[in-house]
C-alpha cells in the first residue's frame, strides 16, 4: 500500500472519528500515532509519541496561552462582562436596535481580553439575553447578534487563534495581534450595521430603550476604565516592543488579578474556580496541539500537502480561486469542529501550498481565522450557536439559526473585503515590525 492511500485513509479515519464526538485532541493523536506505525513502523510511532508532546508542550512560546486564559478568568469573575454591557448600553439604549448594538460592541470588549468566541457568547449571552427580552427584542435579533457577537472572540488580540497559527508557521504572534486589530475592528461595524439595517426594514425587531443622561453615561464608563488602560497596556506593550508577548501575558494576567482584588470579589472559591477552568482550558488546548504536531507528521510522511501544493501549483486557474476553495474547506471545517482545532489540523496542508503561490501568510492567517469563525455560526453545527440555544432554552434553534443569518452574511462580505483589500490586515504589521 502507498504512503498516499494510507495518509488518504488516515484522513477518513480522523473525519469519521470527529463525527463520533471524540475528543477532537486525541482523534488526531491516535491517527497520527496509528498512521505513522502503518507507514513506518510502530516502533518509529513510539518514538514520535516519546518525543512530540514533550518537545511541542516544553515550548517557552506557548506559556503565552495559560496567561492570558487566566487574565480572562480574573476579569471574568471581577464582573468586567456585566459593566462592559452597561456601558455600551448607556449610551446606545435610545437607538432603535441600541441593545443589539450594546451587545456587539460589549461582546468585542469582552472577547479582547478572554480571546475566546464560545465563552464570549455563554457569557454575553447570560448578561444580556434577560435585557433584550426585557425590553421586546425579538428572538432572532436578540440571539442572532450574541452568536455572532462570539466570533469576535478569537480575532481581536489577545487571540489563542492568532497565538497558534504565529507558533505553528514561525510568524510572529505580535505581527499577527496587529493583522488582528483592523479586521476585528471592521467585523465589528459590519454586524453593527446589520443590526441598525434589521431594524429599519422591522422596526419591531429592536424597540427604544429607557433614556440615560450624561452624567449617568460618563458613570457608566468609570467603571471599565481600568480594564480599558489594561487591555492598552497589555496589548499596546507587545505592538510597541517593549516586551515579548509572554511577557505582555503575564503582566494582563497580574493586572486582571488586581483588579480582581480591588473589585473584592477575590475570595477562596473565585481563585479555585478561575485556576481550575484556566488549566481545564489551557490542557484541552495543549492536548489539541499535540494531536495537530503527531498528525502533521503523519501526513508529513505520507507527503499528501507537498503532493496537494504541487497539484494546485500546477492547475492552470486563478490563485484567488485556489484561495476561495482553501476557504470554503476552512469553513466546513469550523461547522464540525473547533475553531482551533481546525486551525492546527489544516495549516501542515494548506500553508506550503500558500507560500507557493506567493501569497502573504499574515494576510491568509486573518483570513483563515475569519473563515473558521464563520463555521461556529454556520447550519448546521454552529457551535456558538448551540452555546446561545443551550442559554435560551425556550427558543427553538431553528429562530437562533434565523436571527444569526445575516450577521453570517456580513461576516462573509468582511472576508471578501479582506480579500480584496489586504492592506487591512497587512498595513500594521508592516508599519510596526
Amino acid at each position: 500500500m502507498s504512503l498516499t492511500v494510507i495518509g488518504i485513509i488516515g484522513i477518513i479515519v480522523l473525519v469519521v472519528l470527529l463525527f463520533t464526538g471524540m475528543n477532537v485532541g486525541f482523534c488526531m493523536l491516535t491517527v497520527g500515532f496509528f498512521g505513522f506505525a502503518a507507514a513506518v513502523n510502530f516502533n518509529a510511532a513510539i518514538g514520535i509519541l516519546k518525543t512530540v508532546p514533550f518537545s511541542t508542550t516544553a515550548s517557552f512560546n506557548l506559556f503565552v496561552i495559560p496567561l492570558f486564559i487566566l487574565m480572562g478568568q480574573f476579569c471574568f469573575h471581577s464582573g468586567i462582562s456585566g459593566d462592559l454591557y452597561k456601558a455600551c448600553y448607556t449610551w446606545l439604549s435610545r437607538m432603535r436596535g441600541g441593545l443589539s448594538l450594546a451587545t456587539l460592541g460589549a461582546s468585542a470588549m469582552f472577547s479582547a481580553v478572554t480571546g475566546s468566541s464560545a465563552a464570549t457568547a455563554a457569557t454575553m449571552g447570560t448578561v444580556c439575553l434577560p435585557e433584550m427580552r426585557k425590553y421586546k427584542y425579538k428572538d432572532t435579533l436578540s440571539t442572532g447578534c450574541l452568536a455572532a457577537g462570539g466570533t469576535l472572540g478569537i480575532l481581536i488580540p489577545p487571540s489563542v487563534g492568532f497565538i497558534l497559527y504565529g507558533i505553528a508557521t514561525g510568524n510572529s504572534v505580535g505581527a499577527m495581534f496587529a493583522a488582528g486589530l483592523m479586521p476585528g475592528i471592521m467585523l465589528t461595524l459590519f454586524y453593527c450595521i446589520t443590526a441598525v439595517v434589521i431594524c429599519v426594514i422591522d422596526p419591531d425587531a429592536g424597540p427604544k430603550g429607557e433614556k440615560f443622561t450624561i452624567t449617568e453615561k460618563l458613570k457608566a464608563f468609570k467603571e471599565v476604565w481600568a480594564i480599558a488602560l489594561l487591555f492598552i497596556v497589555v496589548i499596546g506593550g507587545i505592538f510597541a516592543g517593549w516586551f515579548t508577548a509572554n511577557e505582555g501575558a503575564a503582566i494582563g494576567a497580574f493586572g486582571a488579578f488586581i483588579f480582581l482584588v480591588a473589585r473584592r470579589r477575590c475570595t477562596r472559591e473565585v481563585m479555585k474556580k478561575a485556576i481550575y477552568d484556566t488549566v481545564k482550558t489551557s490542557a484541552m488546548i495543549f492536548l489539541i496541539i499535540i494531536g495537530a504536531y503527531v498528525f502533521g507528521r503523519f501526513l508529513t510522511i505520507t507527503r499528501i500537502p507537498m503532493e496537494m501544493a504541487n497539484g494546485i501549483a500546477s492547475m492552470n486557474v486563478s490563485p484567488y480561486i485556489v484561495l476561495v476553495l482553501i476557504l470554503l474547506l476552512y469553513t466546513f471545517v469550523g461547522c464540525i469542529m473547533d475553531s482551533l482545532a481546525g486551525l492546527l489540523l489544516l495549516v501542515p496542508i494548506f500553508y506550503p501550498v500558500v507560500l507557493d503561490l506567493g501569497m502573504n501568510p499574515i494576510w491568509f492567517g486573518v483570513l483563515m481565522v475569519m473563515i473558521m469563525q464563520a463555521g461556529q455560526i454556520t447550519p448546521p453545527v454552529g457551535i456558538n450557536v448551540f452555546v446561545i440555544a443551550g442559554i435560551a432554552k425556550d427558543i427553538p434553534l431553528y429562530t437562533v439559526f434565523k436571527g444569526v443569518l445575516p450577521f453570517l452574511a456580513a461576516l462573509v462580505l468582511a472576508v471578501a473585503t479582506i480579500i480584496l483589500l489586504p492592506q487591512i490586515a497587512i498595513w500594521l504589521p508592516n508599519l510596526l515590525y
